[in-house]
């Protein structure tokens, strides 16, 4: 009997070993991936049947010479599923629920990789038990499709074309470029998210999540073909200070690998998200797959609108002292968040001398403590501005100190890097900003890719192009688009730092970029808007408290917008054209939606978001907005049932409905 036993054991793994293909399919059966383990590692994706990516390879190449996805022998293979609710207090909805098929390869060799198909896309991971320390070298990613489907990718800003080391040194803020994938710049890297239109009006969005300790991902087409390939920055070996009044780092040396590994880990997740334009925009991939909260106790975080100063150059008027970086200043800023309910205000570049390089010196024009004593007897937090040298060098000593003067947290910037030791700051950063119970504002940085569900006390990324932009953008910049791109491509990451609220806002003919007093491409519906369509849980108003108060009506309703909702729902949409977003606090939807430079009209059905008559109070365009963006009508009604609205060209709608 045991040598029975030994045979038929011998037999199983002799069948496994023989087996190439493994095929994965998503719960409801629409997704399936096809896993091939011959030669080299490789998978496919299909929807309804239909194949929307051929087989595509992926591989991790060791400093040993081993190639982990060449000539792989599997081991062992494993399927599970899960189908469970999990808590997300701190995002667009109060829960997600994670539902999908796995499957796990375990290789010869002390690795292996790691699918799980969900409805809505598919996604893989490397996965190391190896405990001697290694050296990544390179990773193939591939991206392989079946026709020359249109993409809509963001090049990096800087670098020369095929000066791969140069364009690693990139703010991840640029717009987008449509093209057949035939047509990309061959010697241009994409950050990610990207997206693919494959036809019969499904996209798929490319992106990647849980980076920790990682490069980020780039893609481009190398030869004119149809298919994406993988970059990765290498791992700096000497960094010096450099960049913008020295608060960065300047890559000095490169490494020849693009990462360490010094104990058995995974890897990021590399992620196809499938589905319409809706599907896409409405994702909680990037989320779910992410490596849970590291913090516990999770009540001391505090998201709420922000009153920021940057943007409108402390431009204030009606005062009897001079307007600027000083403490009369933040007294009136801190003032008006008072009075409207805006939970913080924000010392942005300025407050700390020497340029910033030292955030332990306080600008003679400030008081800090006096500051930041008036705003907490006024119920409002103050967050510091702070470069990523001066933080990265001094972080557990300024940390603890502004923490016990009674700040609440930092907004860090100018990081403009995404390799191994970039990624590995963010973590830390955020790390040690919990500890002392501080909130963070990652600005100047990459995509959250998971950062925001594993440290939830870091509430925004910027990773966008955002309206600080239309400062200095010529009118050729076409922001009304990007907007309307952003949903369902860049938020598919997760939330932004976009920095929306401008007062001052233009027609298309009228808009000129003004650093003083900017203005936005677009009417103030649109403006409105954008607190629904984007997710930024630590939300800025970027005007000038003057321009606010002016406003009364546009200010009290944004004062009103929640910043973590319970749910939220994306009505309809296309991407670059318009969206249409719902989001639910309580027993209140607020419903916001954008178009582009077109005009045109939806249908709010009411009676898909809460039952019987709601109070409905509503921005729309004005009837002249199209001429002057600050054209805007408010109406307050009792809705039964469906509500047509009109957006102007650039416009927007903006509405609160109490059930």
């Amino acid at each position: 009997m045991k040598k029975l036993f030994l045979l038929l054991s011998i037999a199983g793994i002799c069948d496994l070993q023989a087996q190439t293909g493994f095929t994965l399919s998503s719960p409801s059966g629409r997704l399936r991936t096809t896993v091939a383990a011959g030669e080299e590692l490789t998978y496919d994706l299909a929807l309804d049947g239909r194949t929307v990516m051929e087989p595509s390879a992926l591989a991790l190449e060791l400093d040993d010479g081993t190639v982990w996805g060449r000539n792989p022998r599997v081991k062992r293979a494993r399927r599970t599923s899960v189908d469970k609710p999990h808590p997300s207090p701190l995002y667009r909805s109060a829960e997600v629920h994670d539902r999908y098929n796995a499957l796990i390869l375990e290789m010869k060799g002390g690795w292996a990789v790691e699918f799980r198909a969900y409805d809505d896309g598919v996604g893989y991971r490397f996965v190391s038990s190896v405990r001697k320390p290694f050296h990544v070298m390179n990773e193939r990613v591939e991206y392989r499709f079946p026709h020359d489907f249109e993409a809509t990718v963001p090049y990096v800003k800087t670098g020369a074309d095929g000066n791969w080391e140069s364009q690693y040194h990139n703010s991840f803020e640029n717009t987008y470029t449509t093209a057949p994938l035939s047509g990309l710049n061959p010697g241009r890297q994409a950050f990610l998210p990207l997206s693919v239109a494959v036809g019969d009006g499904i996209r798929v969005c490319i992106t990647e999540t849980d980076l920790i300790d990682y490069p980020g991902l780039y893609l481009y087409n190398s030869d004119g073909d149809t298919a994406l390939e993988g970059k990765f920055a290498p791992r700096p070996a000497s960094v010096v200070p450099g960049g913008y009044n020295n608060i960065q780092y300047r890559v000095e040396r490169a490494a020849d690998h693009i990462a360490e590994v010094p104990e058995p880990r995974t890897f990021p997740w590399r992620i196809a998200v499938v589905g319409t334009d809706v599907e896409v925009a409405a994702s909680d991939l990037s989320y779910l797959m992410a490596t849970p909260s590291r913090i516990d106790d999770i009540s001391w975080i505090r998201p709420g609108k922000v009153a920021w100063d940057w943007w409108n150059d402390w431009n204030i008027s009606g005062v009897d002292f001079r307007a600027g970086i000083n403490t009369p200043t933040y007294k009136y800023y801190i003032d008006f968040a008072a009075g409207r309910g805006i939970e913080y205000v924000i010392l942005d570049d300025g407050w700390a001398a020497e340029k910033g390089e030292d955030l332990m010196q306080v600008n003679p024009e400030i008081d800090l403590p006096e500051i930041v004593g008036y705003a907490a007897r006024k119920g409002v937090g103050i967050i510091l501005w702070a470069g990523y040298r001066a933080f990265d060098r001094d972080m557990e000593r300024v940390c603890a100190h502004y923490a016990a003067m009674g700040v609440k947290g930092f907004k860090v910037d100018f990081m403009d890097r995404d390799d191994q030791l970039a990624t590995a700051f963010n973590h830390r950063a955020a790390e040690t900003a919990a500890r002392h119970r501080l909130v963070l504002d990652l600005h100047g940085t990459h995509k959250p890719a998971g950062l925001n569900r594993t440290w939830p006390n870091v509430l925004n990324f910027e990773g966008v192009h955002g309206l600080e932009q239309m400062k200095w953008s010529p009118a050729s910049v076409d922001q009304i688009r990007y907007d309307a791109t952003i949903p369902f491509i860049r938020q598919v990451s997760g939330p932004m730092d976009y920095t929306q609220g401008a007062m001052r806002n233009a027609a298309r003919s009228a808009y000129r970029p003004c650093y003083s007093e900017p203005m936005s491409q677009g009417t103030r519906c649109h403006q409105l808007a954008l607190y629904m369509v984007l997710d930024s849980p630590l939300n800025m108003l970027c005007d000038s408290p003057t321009n606010y108060l002016r406003e009364a009506e546009c200010t009290d309703f944004i004062a009103k917008i929640p910043t973590v909702w319970d749910e939220t729902r994306i009505l309809e949409g296309r991407q670059g054209e318009y969206i249409v977003t719902a989001r639910r606090k309580g027993s209140v939807w607020y419903v916001g939606g954008i178009t582009d430079w077109t005009p045109r009209e939806v249908e709010v059905d009411l009676t898909e978001l809460g039952g019987g008559a709601a109070a409905v109070e509503l921005f729309a365009d004005g009837i002249n907005a199209d001429r002057k963006g600050t054209d805007f009508r408010k109406s307050r009604m009792n809705v039964a049932r469906k509500l047509k609205i009109r957006m102007a060209p650039g416009g927007g709608f903006a509405l609160r409905a109490e059930f």
